[in-house]
C-alpha cells in the first residue's frame, strides 16, 4: 500500500525521534541503496558514465551519496548542483562537502543558459540520476530548474533514473507541474507513493523499484495504520 507526503515525512521523524537514526543515516541508507540499483543497470543500458543533477534540498543530498558510491566503486561520475553552494544545508551540505574531499567537482547551475548547456553535454552513453526535487514539492517548479528539466527530457541519453520520485510529479495526486522529469526507472524510498497510482503517472515514472533506508518494516506499518488528519480547505 502506497505512502502519502505526510506518512512519508512521518516515517522519517519516527525514525529519528523514537530510533534514534540520524537523518545522515537514513540519507546514507538510500543513496547507498540507489547506487546499488544503477550499478546493476549499467550494463544493461550500456553506459559509460552516470550525470546527476541534484537539487539544494535532501533529494539532492541522497544524489551526493549516490555520487560519492558510484565514484568509489570506480564509476565514471558528473555532478551538477542546481543552486548555489551557499544554500546547501545539514545532510546534504554534509554530503556535498565529502565530494570536494574525494576531489570530485560539484558544478553549479544558477542560470537557464547554464541548465541548458549542461544538458546539452549529455550523451547516448550517459544514465542521467534526478536528485533535484523530493516528495515535499508542490505547486511548479522555478527558474532555472524549469529550464533543467525540460532539457533533460529532451536530451540524448541512455536512461534517466529518478531518486524516490521524479522532480515536478506531485507525490500526493500524481499530476505532474510545469516541468516533469520523465524518468526510465524511479528507485523509490520506504514504499511506493500514493501518487505514483494515479492515470498518467507511470508515463513519468518508468519503472519503479522500492528499496529501504534502514527503518523497520512496524514502523513503517505503523504509520500506515494511523489515522489521517483532514487536509484544510
Amino acid at each position: 500500500m502506497a505512502l502519502t507526503r505526510a506518512q512519508v515525512r512521518r516515517v522519517d521523524e519516527l525514525a529519528v525521534k523514537e530510533l534514534r537514526i540520524a537523518g545522515a543515516v537514513l540519507m546514507e541508507n538510500a543513496g547507498r541503496n540507489a547506487s546499488a540499483v544503477i550499478r546493476e543497470r549499467l550494463l544493461g543500458w550500456r553506459a559509460a558514465r552516470v550525470v546527476l543533477f541534484c537539487g539544494p534540498g535532501n533529494n539532492g543530498g541522497d544524489g551526493f551519496v549516490i555520487a560519492r558510491h558510484l565514484f568509489q566503486a570506480g564509476v565514471e561520475v558528473r555532478v551538477h548542483l542546481c543552486g548555489e553552494r551557499r544554500r546547501l544545508a545539514g545532510d546534504a551540505a554534509a554530503n556535498h562537502d565529502a565530494l570536494d574531499r574525494l576531489l570530485l567537482r560539484c558544478r553549479e547551475l544558477t542560470t537557464q543558459d547554464a541548465a541548458r548547456a549542461a544538458a546539452a553535454e549529455l550523451t547516448e552513453r550517459d544514465v542521467v540520476v534526478d536528485a533535484l526535487l523530493g516528495t515535499g514539492f508542490s505547486g511548479e517548479v522555478r527558474e532555472p530548474m524549469a529550464t533543467l528539466i525540460h532539457a533533460i527530457d529532451g536530451s540524448r541519453r541512455a536512461a534517466i533514473v529518478a531518486v524516490d520520485l521524479p522532480s515536478g510529479l506531485d507525490c500526493d495526486s500524481g499530476r505532474p507541474s510545469n516541468a516533469t522529469i520523465r524518468a526510465d526507472l524511479t528507485v523509490t524510498f520506504v514504499d511506493t507513493k500514493v501518487g505514483f497510482l494515479a492515470p498518467g503517472a507511470a508515463a513519468f515514472t518508468g519503472e519503479v523499484v522500492v528499496r529501504g533506508i534502514g527503518v523497520p518494516p512496524a514502523l513503517i506499518e505503523r504509520v500506515r495504520a494511523a489515522p489521517t488528519t483532514p487536509s484544510r480547505p
